[in-house]
């Protein structure tokens, strides 16, 4: 290893006092630097931004991620601007070099039938009031698309300290979501049924707080920590052969009501999203679904075996 990234190294050991596994992949990355700029001929102070840019390219090539690209360079960049700083450099090759933009993941949905095979589970071998409670968790997650913070602020009426509640009469639940914006969000017949059987047997587990919607045994308003647990065992109940928690039937609710309607804009306003760009994601679950549909039903889908 080149000796001045060794001291860099101790550098970041010693004075910035480096978590170690943060320190064996800066060296990890120094390395890579070292062997490229070794392979190509030059000293360290001989690097330029174009020699930085064909190496991103061929790491690229080779397979690394944009995220562990744009790692890489940062370690290249901190280096350079340390030695700048030692006198031994005018310039900062990596200055200026981005990674490649990593795509970003597409959000994970249940399909149609698994969505039903959750919402229709009914355990029988359980304590009827957390039954009915977890039914109704699970109607609310998916047939309002609440984030899991909304569905735990949710109040049994409005006051001046909710942060949410349920307006039966008028079939709907006001939420509070991100940045503090309030939505008015339609609750399905399926929910509303749920809904009721819930505020029916509900009284049972009130003690001091009687305002949330959804109390644990001891009375105290569910967290989301324990809702994400009930929903995980609940999924494993019902057979559904994926791990699931509330945001997954978040973006269920998203794709199924675009695959249905089609409508982006109405969509955007039920989730709450400022920006529809963040919306738009559904539709590439939506062509997902339909590519999907056409794969297996279109007599010009499959390329014969015969070519």
């Amino acid at each position: 290893m080149d000796a001045q990234i060794e001291r860099y190294l101790e550098h970041l050991r010693v004075e910035r006092r480096m978590a170690p596994l943060t320190l064996e992949a800066y060296a990890r990355d120094l390395v890579c630097l070292d062997r490229l700029a070794g392979e190509a001929g030059l000293a360290l102070p001989q690097v330029q931004p174009h020699h930085v840019r064909r190496w991103s390219a061929t790491l690229h090539g080779e397979g690394r991620s944009g995220r562990t690209l744009a790692r890489v360079l940062s370690a290249w960049r901190g280096l350079f601007r340390w030695l700048g700083r030692q006198g031994g450099l005018t310039h900062n090759p990596v200055e200026g070099v981005r990674a490649p933009k990593a795509p970003k993941p597409l959000p994970k949905a249940l399909s149609v039938d698994q969505s039903m095979q959750l919402a229709d589970l009914q355990r029988t071998d359980t304590d009827p009031v957390l039954e009915a409670r977890d039914r109704c968790l699970v109607e609310l997650l998916y047939g309002c698309g609440l984030r899991i913070s909304e569905l735990v602020g949710l109040d049994v009426q409005a006051s001046g300290v909710a942060r949410g509640w349920i307006d039966l009469t008028a079939g709907e639940a006001q939420v509070l979501g991100k940045g503090g914006k309030r939505r008015s969000v339609p609750i399905g017949a399926a929910a509303q049924q749920a809904l009721a059987a819930w505020l029916v047997i509900r009284p049972g587990l009130v003690k001091q707080d009687a305002a949330p919607l959804f109390l644990g045994r001891r009375g105290t308003r569910l967290t989301a920590e324990q809702i994400r647990s009930r929903l995980k065992q609940r999924a494993i109940e019902a057979g559904v052969p994926t791990h699931v928690h509330p945001h997954m039937l978040r973006h269920s609710f998203a794709s199924h009501l675009l695959q249905s309607s089609g409508d982006l804009r109405a969509v955007q306003e039920l989730l709450g999203h400022a920006n529809i760009s963040t919306t738009q994601v559904y539709t590439k679950l939506d062509f997902q679904h339909l590519a999907k549909v056409y794969d297996a039903a279109h007599p010009r889908a499959k390329r014969s075996n015969n070519r």
